[in-house]
């Protein structure tokens, strides 16, 4: 038996034309209806309203000049309806003043015709504007597919990295008694490979949970726990906790005052730091500078990260914020960041907090990443 496969055709696009006068509307009618277009006619702004809203067309001719409801009340109201605030309006009007195209286009319409009008004039414009709508449909289902592929991407990677997290955690625990329990039985070069088996354990682990936590921030699951907190002790703490990576280089912490507090959570912000300050001192050369500055403004609370490195390329420094955004550092192949993940948290967790991060480079001078937190009570209340 022969299989017979039905194939839907397109429709035709649909127009509703809206005039009060009924010479006009026939005339719109017919020549529209000739081009192929599905044509609903309304005498009303009132008709067209309710016309509208219960099948939205694809494009809307409406006259301005109409009792009761004129065209500019007609266009702000579909305007402020999400059923047809996306239908684009075309006004036609005998009025050919300045003020009158100016608010046209002020309440929403997309184009404006005058009366007497030439058809061909009419029929380019609405299909010219038939197709950007098209085209503007298309954009707006592949920018709904990336983000339902992106969503589904980001769920498979949280469930892995979830269930990576128990096993990471065993390991680190069982090659830190190893590595305590050989420490005199290995010979020095197989216990410094143990020790490295330790570093990088561990620092999977701190990548798997950096992962989990970007992922908690996104979907506002994190939620900072805010308290009082000296920014500037906070730092000072950040730095010695740091001290082996500084090597030969100098680490400062410079601050107007010995106590400036910020209502925040101090874990969080005590990981943005860590994240600004390792990043630092991995561009700052051997025997050079990096400088960490504690301000209290007005209304915030700034914080800067100033490192003696190769600056960033003004294209990459957008970039560098985004999950998984890597750049080569002035044509080197170091990068910014070595998970592509600790200036993503960073940003976020500073975002969480109601505060902005940023950075101010200029190449072959450094950068300073910089990021602002609010206040807490002024010192002594």
């Amino acid at each position: 038996m022969e299989k017979v496969t039905e194939v839907e055709l397109p429709q035709a696009p649909s127009i509703l034309a809206v005039d009060d006068t009924p010479g006009n509307l026939k005339l719109l009618f017919g020549l529209l209806k000739e081009r192929g277009y599905r044509v609903r006619p309304v005498p009303s702004g009132a008709l067209a309203l309710q016309a509208a809203t219960a099948e939205p067309p694809d494009l809307i001719l409406l006259d301005i000049g109409m009792p009761e409801m004129d065209g500019f009340e007609v266009c702000a109201r579909l305007k402020a309806d999400p059923r047809t605030k996306d239908v684009p309006v075309i006004f036609l009007s005998a009025h050919t003043d300045t003020a009158e195209k100016v608010k046209a286009f002020a309440v929403g319409g997309v184009d404006y015709v005058t009366k007497p009008f030439q058809f061909a004039e009419v029929d380019s414009r609405v299909a010219t504007h038939l197709e950007l709508r098209r085209q503007k449909r298309e954009l707006q289902q592949s920018y709904d597919k990336l983000a339902e592929l992106e969503k589904s991407r980001d769920s498979l990677v949280h469930m892995i990295v979830h269930d990576l997290r128990s096993p990471l955690a065993a390991m680190c625990a069982f090659l830190e008694v190893l590595e305590n329990e050989t420490r005199d039985v290995l010979s020095v070069e197989n216990h410094g490979d143990l020790e490295e088996a330790v570093a990088a354990a561990k620092k999977m682990a701190c990548m798997v949970n950096t992962i989990l936590d970007v992922s908690k921030l996104e979907a506002g699951k994190l939620v900072p726990a805010r308290s009082e907190c000296n920014v500037v002790a906070l730092a000072a703490e950040v730095v010695g906790s740091l001290g082996s990576l500084a090597g030969d280089r100098v680490v400062t912490v410079a601050h107007e005052q010995a106590a400036v507090t910020a209502q925040v959570d101090r874990d969080l912000v005590s990981r943005v730091i860590q994240n600004l300050l390792a990043n630092a001192l991995k561009f700052t050369p051997a025997r050079g500078s990096v400088r960490i500055t504690v301000v209290q403004g007005a209304d915030v609370v700034r914080v800067e990260v100033a490192d003696g490195g190769p600056g960033i390329a003004p294209a990459d420094r957008e970039k560098i914020f985004e999950k998984f955004g890597q750049v080569s550092a002035s044509g080197e192949e170091r990068q910014y960041s070595s998970t592509g993940l600790g200036l993503a948290f960073c940003k976020l967790a500073v975002e969480a907090h109601g505060g902005r991060l940023g950075v101010d480079s200029e190449e072959g001078e450094g950068s300073t990443f910089w990021f602002t937190l609010p206040p807490g009570e002024p010192h002594g209340q």
